[in-house]
């Protein structure tokens, strides 16, 4: 019986692990993400124009839907603070902030490649593509490079 109860636990502890392994995975491929269209958008408290502005974010600006309601979308950013925008003000653009203190841009997609330019933390990104661990992003000047998706958040 001992030897029974130790094999099931062994095969409960190895399950948890395979399905911690992919519930990162499995969440990122459901999350639905936006990003901010106009040059300036307020995240409001309450799905109404008329409630209080918690922060505001400039374009491109990428945000995770949690909820919908009507014309607005319930949001978070990459430090998961929640607010509400209007969805005609986002797109469908994906863009990528920088949540590592800095980060190499790279003329291609591994450590091996070149370091072309640093960004630094809290910059936003388009994202065009993605290989790997490695997104290909374009700057707001028009630099293209590479960089190590784990020092960004959004898509």
């Amino acid at each position: 019986m001992l030897s029974l109860t130790r094999r099931f636990s062994h095969f409960i502890a190895a399950a948890s692990l395979a399905l911690g392994a992919l519930a990162p995975t499995m969440a990122s491929a459901a999350a639905e993400f936006v990003s901010i269209k106009g040059a300036s958008v307020n995240v409001r408290e309450k799905p109404s124009t008329r409630s209080a502005t918690l922060w505001e974010l400039g374009r491109g600006y990428p945000l995770q839907v949690t909820q919908r309601q009507g014309q607005w979308l319930k949001v978070r950013d990459f430090e998961s603070s929640l607010g509400w925008v209007h969805a005609p003000l986002t797109a469908k653009t994906p863009h990528m902030v920088i949540t590592a203190r800095s980060a190499n841009l790279r003329s291609g997609p591994g450590q091996n490649f070149k370091r072309v330019a640093r960004l630094e933390q809290h910059e936003v990104v388009r994202t065009l593509k993605h290989s790997g661990g490695w997104a290909q992003v374009r700057r707001e000047n028009g630099q293209q490079g590479w960089i190590s998706k784990r020092l960004g958040w959004g898509w």
